[in-house]
């Protein structure tokens, strides 16, 4: 179950506050009120970072597709000046 912490109790009780998302979850933490971050347990953070990133096998089975994320944009060419031969 997800529990709010204002940033001050947070900062007060950090180690509550880490026991509590390994037992409990996801806690979110306030500033003035406002939601502003979320403690999670690392195994949790990992699965939501590779969940969130394509592998290349699911790159090259998709049925669209995707080479802008494969091939970096091209740069602008500068022009050189033509030598002059005195």
């Amino acid at each position: 179950m997800e529990r709010v912490w204002p940033v001050q109790d947070a900062k007060a009780r950090f180690s509550e506050l880490l026991e509590t998302s390994l037992a409990e979850g996801p806690q979110i933490v306030t500033k003035r009120g406002v939601e502003t971050a979320v403690v999670i347990p690392i195994d949790q953070w990992r699965q939501l970072v590779g969940r969130a990133k394509p592998n290349l096998k699911e790159l090259l089975l998709a049925s669209d597709a995707r080479t802008e994320t494969l091939v970096p944009p091209r740069q602008r060419l500068r022009q050189r000046l033509p030598l002059s031969f005195d």
